[in-house]
């Protein structure tokens, strides 16, 4: 079965596809042109249901299966910020590095070292069948520095709950179950063995 990926971005495609052996995984932009999607919502439940949304209209395709995830980090002590905005928390056209490390700056203006924080990862799922949605989370620190190079994003910063390294120093096998996006692509999968 064919599992459409709303997304570009080319860390989640690569996560995503690891996760989903058992599908053959594209993102949208191997089948159609990429094009814009704004992302108007107000929760990351919101946003992934109208990436989903927006790219099964696109490809006008009825069979098709479209999951799209919107994820991101929410760190105590900044008010949960960046929350649905940490794909695009340094502005608009910023890259992952640029939020990495805008992040930081923002945890020294508060003066300190570290905070607790987690990421949260919905899941839509659009399909002629009908709209899904599920929820992951992973809880943890946010630290005011880099360590490792590993993963992608705010990985380099954070450090989950009972471990003392940051998911960019954690072996990727490790990280995967430790994920979010992991455990919300778990309760995703229930929902795809149900519409086939």
């Amino acid at each position: 079965m064919k599992l459409v990926l709303a997304t570009s971005n080319k860390g989640k495609v690569r996560e995503i596809k690891a996760l989903c052996k058992e599908y053959e995984v594209v993102a949208y932009s191997e089948l159609i042109k990429e094009f814009e999607i704004i992302e108007d919502g107000d929760t990351f439940k919101q946003n992934a249901l109208i990436k989903a949304r927006a790219v099964y209209k696109a490809l006008g395709d009825e069979d098709v299966i479209v999951l799209a995830d919107d994820s991101g980090i929410s760190v105590d002590v900044l008010d949960g910020q960046p929350g649905i905005y940490s794909a695009r928390h340094a502005g608009v056209d910023a890259n992952d590095k640029d939020n990495l490390f805008k992040l930081i700056k923002d945890l020294k203006q508060k003066g300190v070292a570290s905070s607790p924080a987690h990421y949260t990862a919905a899941i839509a799922i659009v399909t002629k069948k009908g709209e899904y949605s599920v929820h992951g989370w992973m809880y943890g620190d946010a630290i005011a520095q880099t360590r490792g190079d590993g993963g992608f994003g705010y990985d380099p910063m954070f450090i989950p709950l009972g471990f003392d390294q940051t998911l960019g120093e954690l072996d990727e096998e490790l990280k995967k179950k430790l994920s979010h996006r992991f455990k919300a692509l778990s309760l995703a999968k229930k929902i795809l063995k149900s519409l086939l």
